[in-house]
């Protein structure tokens, strides 16, 4: 039962499928063999401190000198960079006042890690500690022309799609975190008896137990479909056609459309599951002798990451239902 079970497939969603779906031959057999056998981990720089859900407000720069590109930066909320060998470092290449358009601009290095200019600190945390959260500092890094993935400047739109499988990987952690909190409520209520009955015969402990388990199974078929269209709905090849990649906007819409839907349910009702799971245990849910405590912990870190609720909602209503953004980005 880890809410967080989504950091173990940062290399999947990081590095395998970006490479798949935007490398180059070269990067192809550079990565993914090893990447297959399980000897290559992969995580990505995209968090900055001045710069979280407003991804265009990135600092890190990368200048051209030469053949290489010089990459300097922090970032920050890395998860698994103290292990990985591989990185997928988003950096500016054109700075946002000289961008045709304000989502041109961003673009995707991969990086061979350990790295001297590559340095990190760990961010101690209330949960999920059996995956580090770092700080990362980039002083002079220098990288080839060929550690581009895909094409300068379109980083933002690469970005929109390997984002996704990290919210369908995040409901998979709600999901399975909560389910097995569920499970455990169910058992231990039907054990522990308050005075002639056991406290799940009681329709409040029942009740609010049942939603959340029935909104857990919505979630979980939303979180499929999104998984579903994104891998039978257009070939990696297709990706490199410009044209073909404006035909298939539509289809990159769904996919965004289902992940975040799966996300905003998948994570209301693993939350709506711990809690009833720490009342259904009363004080040894509280105990760090049981996992309840921990699950609640883990689980509650979903609100935040890996995009935060309201900003999933505000998707939802603008993108989905039509309605007016009720933000400013800064860049109009």
């Amino acid at each position: 039962g880890a809410g967080g079970v989504w950091y173990l497939v940062l290399t999947e969603v990081f590095g395998a499928l970006p490479i798949v779906r935007y490398g180059n031959e070269a990067q192809k057999e550079k990565y993914l063999p090893k990447i297959a056998k399980g000897e290559l981990e992969f995580c990505m720089a995209l968090t900055e401190p001045d710069a979280g859900t407003n991804t265009l407000a990135i600092k890190t720069r990368a200048v051209k000198d030469g053949d290489e590109w010089v990459i300097n930066g922090n970032k920050i909320w890395i998860s698994g960079v103290d292990r990985a060998k591989g990185m997928l470092l988003v950096a500016r290449t054109t700075p946002l006042e000289e961008a045709p358009k304000k989502s041109l601009g961003l673009s995707l290095f991969l990086v061979d890690l350990p790295n001297k200019a590559v340095k990190w600190n760990p961010i101690p945390k209330h949960g999920i500690n059996f995956s580090k959260s770092c700080e990362v500092s980039i002083n002079d890094l220098r990288v080839g022309e060929d550690a581009i993935l895909g094409e300068k400047d379109l980083g933002w739109y690469l970005l929109l799609d390997v984002l996704n499988p990290e919210r369908m990987s995040a409901c998979a952690g709600a999901i399975g975190g909560a389910t097995l909190a569920i499970r455990k409520a169910v058992e231990y209520s039907k054990q522990r008896k308050v005075f002639a009955d056991p406290i799940g015969s009681y329709q409040g402990l029942q009740f609010p137990i049942a939603e959340a388990f029935a909104g857990l199974k919505c979630a979980e078929l939303m979180m499929f479909k999104a998984a579903w269209l994104y891998d039978t709905k257009f070939k990696s090849e297709d990706l490199k056609d410009p044209r073909k990649r404006f035909e298939l906007a539509p289809v990159f819409k769904e996919i965004g459309d289902c992940s975040n839907l799966a996300k905003v349910v998948a994570v209301e009702n693993a939350l709506k599951a711990v809690y009833w799971a720490m009342q259904t245990f009363g004080g040894y849910g509280y105990a760090k002798e049981y996992d309840v405590e921990r699950w609640w912990r883990e689980v509650n870190l979903l609100r935040l990451a890996p995009v935060t609720q309201q900003m999933a909602l505000n998707y939802i209503a603008e993108h989905i239902l039509g309605m007016p953004r009720s933000y400013r980005t800064g860049y109009e």
